[in-house]
């Protein structure tokens, strides 16, 4: 048993507590205790300790592309031009290399699980590797050895466009049909301790109706996450409209989709219908904010989603920062924006965005919270940086929503192992693989 004493955490209420003791047995939380002081065999944790924070939505080789593709004009379609030449230089072993440093810098932002939703599943021009999960397993061990727990969420690719054939860039995505993806789903390795597969629609433009049908019956026979690209931009839902019709929130709840499970990425555009349909169906909307604003894709309507009775989570997709911290206060921010109003979103339920519920939509309804039986994961803040000095107990939450970066993160333990300490992951050298393989990749870019 390891004991972890904190200064201040944050046990879910409008505050936090102070002197608190949590108990370690393995990889789960043994015993909290309020109002104790530090015993001199436990692990002082300073400033504020908060649940592992989850990440329910990551492209991992798109971190490659930062500081590169944000400046100037152009779109979401003029970035992805610029994506795909990315991903047609990756193969297994340079992913693996790349995306363990990912998580690794994941791991130093308080991140103790990610949602990889994966989709770059073969070599350029469709070519199958001998492991036809080879890119997938390469994320695992990445994923693994940097610390980080993995909701492996299999995409479904099958299409350039409504009605079109992939590209050859796409054809790296693209199994040809959903029965040959839910095959190749199948062959995956079994889930271990820190590892879950979930299943994916890459969006209404690369999957057709009856192949989403296919998808959703596979995550409802293995009761697994299902997540989707949804409404990300106005031209998608035009093109979905003159195709089908219907929105594709309708063309997904059609489709058997939406239950409990379902996770809508984004979902930036959306009817007043779609709204009242994630709220009767009990899904999540993972919000990426700081991916939304840098693709000029538009502000989500979270109030109303909240208010619908849909959840909310955070993730960090395409990796211009890795931050929820940032994150979780750019769904309020940004609302304020929108509305001249304050206050629409409380502190504790931005938090519960980022550890709980985060973690619930990725398939860890035992994770995201400093209780008994739940994974060992915490994660301390410093309250005495130039950006969070100042603060005492009643304004430590805020300032950790509002004022904190992921700079701030100093301890990190993940399912009981420490992977942070002092700022420094304890395995990796986080920075130096960075420099090293995202220039290895973007050579003769």
């Amino acid at each position: 048993m390891t004991q972890y004493w904190c200064e201040l955490a944050w046990l879910g209420g409008d505050t936090a507590t102070g002197d608190v003791l949590v108990e370690v047995e393995g990889e789960r939380i043994s015993a909290v205790s309020t109002g104790v002081p530090c015993p001199e065999e436990a692990v002082r944790l300073t400033g504020l300790t908060l649940p592992g924070l989850a990440n329910a939505h990551s492209h991992a080789f798109h971190r490659a592309l930062r500081g590169r593709t944000h400046a100037g004009t152009g779109s979401f379609w003029t970035w992805r031009e610029q994506m795909y030449a990315v991903a047609s230089r990756l193969t297994p072993d340079s992913y693996f290399l790349l995306a363990r440093a990912v998580y690794g810098e994941m791991a130093m932002a308080g991140i103790t699980a990610v949602g990889e939703f994966h989709y770059l599943h073969h070599a350029p021009g469709g070519v199958r590797y001998s492991d036809p999960n080879a890119m997938g397993a390469a994320l695992v061990a990445a994923a693994t050895e940097a610390g980080v727990r993995m909701t492996l969420l299999d995409t479904c690719y099958l299409h350039g466009g409504i009605g079109s054939a992939p590209n050859q860039v796409q054809l790296q995505f693209s199994d040809g049909s959903a029965g040959a993806w839910a095959e190749r789903v199948a062959r995956l390795a079994g889930s271990s301790t820190g590892v879950r597969v979930g299943a994916a629609v890459h969006s209404v433009r690369a999957v057709d109706p009856d192949a989403m049908r296919t998808v959703a019956e596979w995550a409802r026979a293995h009761e697994a996450p299902l997540h989707a690209h949804v409404s990300e931009q106005p031209a998608e839902n035009q093109q979905c409209l003159d195709a089908y019709g219907r929105t594709p929130t309708a063309v997904l709840a059609e489709a058997g989709a939406l239950s409990d499970r379902f996770t809508a990425v984004h979902a930036t555009h959306l009817t007043d219908a779609d709204i009242g349909t994630y709220g009767q169906n009990h899904c999540t909307i993972c919000m990426c904010p700081s991916t939304e604003r840098d693709l000029a894709d538009g502000i989500g309507p979270t109030r109303r989603l909240a208010e619908s009775g849909a959840r909310l989570s955070l993730g960090s997709d395409s990796h211009a920062v890795i931050d929820l911290f940032e994150e979780a206060r750019a769904v309020e921010l940004n609302e304020r924006l929108t509305s001249n109003v304050r206050g629409h979103h409380t502190v504790p339920a931005l938090l519960a965005a980022a550890t709980r519920d985060g973690h619930a939509c990725l398939g860890w309804p035992d994770a995201g919270a400093l209780a008994v039986g739940q994974w060992a994961d915490l994660v301390s803040v410093r309250l005495d940086s130039v950006r969070t000095a100042g603060v005492d107990a009643d304004s430590a939450l805020g300032a950790a929503v509002f004022a904190a970066s992921a700079a701030d993160v100093h301890h990190v333990v993940a399912g009981g192992r420490v992977v942070v300490a002092e700022g420094r992951h304890v395995v990796l050298d986080v920075a130096g693989e960075l420099s090293r393989n995202i220039a290895a990749v973007m050579e003769g870019a």
